[in-house]
């Protein structure tokens, strides 16, 4: 089996006929920096110093034909012809965990709507699933092609569980198969864990979550392992929701802030009607962010999850907070169609 060697680091992977470097990689514990996964946005580059690649379905825009000449491939859909050495961008944070990708089958041991169109879902695998909080699965749904990525919700310390928020998509063939047809006693196919995104928690700074809609997954899991190992810095979330009846795990955060006062929890609700009642903070995430710390974030790090306008104004507000690029930090799934269309943000190279 060929073997693929990469560098800076002098780590080595076998590479199996036909797999791409990228789940080579990933399937030994080794993060490289992808977004799409299907070769067109170009996250993924990484040099060839030795051997042959073939570049496969790299599209003609993000890996121009004089980058090819000069060595560049894009991982997600290169494949290796004999040994290779390349050079790549491997974050060696001294938080992130390798824990290697794996193929798991779950069982389905409970379903519940958490809101009108989120649906959780638990699943039970005995053999356990390592991952890191801000971590996700990509969930392989019978009969829909490809795959699709989910955050995970429990604490890593929950062992044995899964559980994912499946928002309804207009229009989505998978989530609309996931909320109508999956039933408790189902199998479930995934592969995990995915993603670079988790608590830098050497940095030992106060810590914002804002969250939007089901992108609360994340931040849910990383919150739940903070307070189980006592963190002692300040931790606030702000869950942005359309009314309070789309504000899932409330009366959990709310029974948290009460029992540890390191913690806050700010639910927001941008589309609150008459019969809601509603007493608390109104508009968007990033507005109440900003009214809650006086428009100055400096000396804290945040975390960001949800829809992209969601990430956008937060990181708008942010920085205009005087918070930049070495302390935010976030976190985006990607279709192909979204990395046709997707431009890169001229401040963040992680994003």
């Amino acid at each position: 089996m060929p073997t693929l060697t990469i560098e800076p680091t002098g780590d080595t992977v076998e590479v199996a006929e036909g797999q791409n470097l990228l789940d080579a990689c990933l399937r030994a514990g080794i993060y490289l920096p992808h977004a799409c996964g299907h070769g067109l946005c170009g996250t993924c580059k990484v040099t060839v110093l030795e051997g042959e690649v073939d570049h496969g379905g790299a599209s003609s825009f993000a890996l121009m034909d004089f980058e090819r000449d000069e060595g560049a491939t894009l991982a997600c859909v290169a494949t290796i012809e004999g040994d290779v050495t390349i050079e790549a961008d491997v974050d060696d944070d001294p938080d992130a965990q390798r824990i290697a990708v794996a193929d798991y089958v779950g069982t389905v041991t409970r379903r519940e709507m958490l809101t009108p169109d989120i649906l959780g879902v638990w699943l039970s695998v005995p053999t356990g699933v390592a991952f890191q909080a801000g971590q996700y699965v990509n969930l392989t749904i019978d009969g829909i092609e490809g795959t699709r990525a989910f955050s995970i919700a429990n604490s890593p310390a929950e062992t044995g569980i899964v559980e994912l928020h499946i928002r309804l998509v207009p229009g989505g063939k998978a989530t609309k198969h996931l909320h109508e047809e999956l039933k408790v006693g189902d199998e479930m196919r995934f592969a995990g864990p995915f993603g670079h995104f988790f608590v830098r928690r050497s940095a030992n700074k106060p810590l914002i979550f804002l969250a939007g809609g089901s992108g609360l997954s994340s931040p849910k899991s990383m919150v739940l392992e903070l307070i189980e190992q006592g963190y002692d810095q300040q931790i606030t979330l702000f869950h942005g929701a359309r009314r309070p009846h789309d504000l899932h795990f409330a009366d959990l955060f709310r029974r948290i802030a009460d029992e540890n006062p390191l913690f806050r929890y700010v639910p927001v609700v941008s589309q609150a009607e008459a019969q809601d009642e509603w007493g608390g903070e109104t508009g968007y995430v990033h507005e109440a962010a900003e009214r809650h710390f006086g428009g100055r974030f400096a000396g804290h790090q945040a975390y960001l999850c949800g829809p992209p306008p969601m990430i956008e104004a937060g990181i708008g507000s942010l920085m205009k907070g005087r918070l930049f690029e070495k302390d935010i930090f976030v976190e985006k799934f990607a279709t192909a169609a979204d990395a046709e269309k997707s431009v890169r943000s001229p401040f963040f190279k992680k994003l």
